[in-house]
């Protein structure tokens, strides 16, 4: 069935723009809480990042929830994945988050977990589609739900997130400098890796509810990288908006991004004998990355790009790490869901375990040069099924052969397919995906009546 709401990460968008209005939110909170409610009596956890918008909706929701006889559990300002986590530790039958990511504070969005703290499974999500049809109502004032707050959310959290790394560990004499993006890790991030031994420098870490995301985060790396080399750190951490990507910056203020860290992450894990089968990536990810897996005689495989493919993937395999070039780390024995704060931690314990700098220990990437242009398409129209860009496509991978690779992939949020060239010839790469988009443009303008 084609869902009305729901995308592939919740329901996202402007802030006042059908659906993210709290007359939307306020029935979306009912019909979830009249789908959970079903089997008894239920408890939803309710999380939100520093969108000044969060306040409006946190209400909206537990209004929601509350008309239908669900008890809520408010966290405040905490991680995307902090709320997977407390999800699973108070029993709840649900979460929900209140957040738009790496969005600007002017768009947000709901996304809900199970009880397991993974993805909402699909009849879930068109339970409550269906729901959303349907009149609302409240139950009997002897059966409305509570809400209460969790006091010790971040504590408990902190502590989750050092104990995913060997209790051996020690961080002290490193000069981490950490980007929180003004966003919902501001608070619990810097304590994590300040309890841990290390001096940490912070910067975007003063919300104010509109300077979520803005110029900063794993985003835009542009003002981290200026302070590691300033104050002469060993290495940058920048989390997202709502805390479930990591990009880094080496003693250089040279980027480490997602593809590497996968690749640090992973090395580490077979190392310690925790590496179950291979690695997830996605359509995105460099081919560097898989040349790279394949000298190791690690399998890799690619998912569609979204975290959820990815974690798609590694239940479809039985294997535990995956990731996204963007940033998302996903270490399934550790978390049930993209954790920027965990999967950091997992690379400074491979600096510690083998003594090496973050710069050394990304070292076995050869990133190959990309190129990537957006082309617009015509309406109702598939690019991938058009003849005259399937030519296209077959002609430039003939030329690039077996060093490099084609990929167009439509946009999931807009009229536009993306097309990338990689390869080993950086000057061909540019050339060839210049003609390529060209090629595709021209093809498809054809269409248009």
């Amino acid at each position: 069935m084609t869902r009305k709401y729901f995308g592939t990460d919740g329901i996202r968008g402007e802030v006042g723009v059908f659906p993210i209005t709290p007359d939307f939110v306020l029935k979306l909170g009912w019909a979830a809480g009249c789908v959970f409610a079903r089997e008894g009596r239920s408890k939803i956890v309710i999380g939100k990042d520093t969108r000044i918008s969060g306040y409006m909706f946190e209400s909206a929701l537990e209004a929601g929830l509350s008309a239908a006889g669900v008890d809520v559990l408010l966290t405040g300002p905490m991680p995307t994945p902090a709320i997977a986590y407390l999800t699973r530790t108070f029993r709840a039958d649900a979460g929900i988050v209140i957040s738009a990511s790496h969005n600007p504070y002017q768009d947000n969005g709901i996304k809900f977990f199970s009880a397991k703290g993974t993805k909402l499974p699909d009849p879930i999500e068109l339970a409550i589609e269906a729901q959303m049809d349907l009149s609302m109502s409240t139950v009997n004032s002897a059966q409305l739900g509570k809400a209460r707050r969790i006091e010790d959310a971040a504590g408990r959290y902190i502590e989750y997130c050092k104990g995913t790394v060997n209790g051996n560990l020690r961080l002290k004499g490193l000069k981490i400098v950490l980007d929180c993006a003004n966003g919902a890790t501001y608070h619990v991030a810097p304590c994590v890796f300040q309890e841990l031994g290390a001096e940490v420098i912070e910067i975007a870490s003063s919300p104010d509810g509109v300077n979520i995301n803005l110029k900063s985060g794993a985003t835009d790396v542009t003002a981290l990288r200026k302070v590691v080399e300033a104050e002469g750190a060993d290495l940058g951490i920048a989390l997202d908006g709502d805390g479930d990507r990591l990009i880094m910056v080496d003693h250089q203020g040279v980027v480490v991004d997602g593809d590497e860290l996968l690749y640090i992450i992973a090395l580490a894990m077979r190392a310690q004998g925790m590496l179950s089968g291979g690695v997830v990536g996605t359509l995105m990810s460099n081919f560097g990355l898989e040349q790279a897996f394949k000298r190791e005689a690690i399998p890799f495989m690619r998912a569609k790009v979204g975290d959820r493919y990815v974690m798609e993937q590694l239940q479809a395999q039985g294997w535990d790490l995956g990731g996204e070039s963007s940033g998302h780390i996903v270490c399934k024995q550790l978390s049930t869901t993209g954790d920027g704060i965990v999967a950091a931690l997992q690379v400074l314990k491979a600096m510690a375990d083998t003594g090496k700098t973050l710069a050394e220990l990304k070292q076995g990437v050869a990133k190959l040069p990309q190129k990537m242009i957006n082309v617009a398409v015509p309406k109702g129209v598939d690019p991938l099924g058009v003849s005259a860009v399937q030519q296209a496509v077959q002609q430039a991978e003939l030329q690039l052969g077996d060093r490099g690779r084609v990929l167009l992939r439509p946009s999931g949020t807009e009229p536009l397919v993306r097309v990338m060239v990689e390869g080993e010839d950086s000057a061909l790469v540019v050339s060839l995906c210049k003609e390529l988009a060209g090629a595709v443009e021209k093809a498809l303008s054809g269409l248009v009546t």
